[in-house]
């Protein structure tokens, strides 16, 4: 009965979704947040987050749950720990900035926190494993 639970789920998990799919999910909800409408006269892009921004209290908070999955999803991606952090440190300076009456509004016109995070996930697929010349040595079996 185990063995067929775990060939079910390894099926599953073999046909699930691919790194192209969750890269097209991050990318899709991040110019959702940060550029779906375009201003006219002005010509400058905002998103739903922007518009969130308008609604006092709540409108952050729905904002920083939805930003939130593309942090999530670069967790599941497989990104360092530093990155994840310069991710999250984004959202905090958006979320703590917009949630200021009005110049909070204007900051989240200009900072588009979604955008670059989404910037460093694609950086960082983009390079892929960085391969070191050379051998590798404990420390403790080091000879002088």
């Amino acid at each position: 009965m185990n063995a067929t639970r775990t060939g079910v789920f390894e099926a599953i998990k073999a046909a699930g979704p691919t790194r192209a799919d969750s890269i097209t999910r991050i990318t899709t909800l991040a110019r959702l947040l940060d550029s779906a409408f375009l201003i006219p006269g002005i010509n400058r892009r905002v998103g739903i987050d922007a518009i969130l921004g308008l609604v006092p209290g709540i409108g952050d908070a729905i904002s920083a749950a939805l930003a939130s999955y593309i942090i999530w999803e670069a967790r599941q991606l497989g990104l360092p720990k530093w990155k994840i952090a310069r991710m999250v440190g984004n959202l905090a300076v958006d979320t703590a900035i917009g949630a200021i009456p009005l110049a909070g509004d204007a900051f989240d016109f200009v900072f588009k926190a979604n955008e670059r995070n989404l910037r460093i996930v694609l950086e960082h697929l983009k390079r892929g494993p960085v391969e070191i010349e050379g051998q590798a040595t404990r420390l403790g079996e080091r000879r002088f």
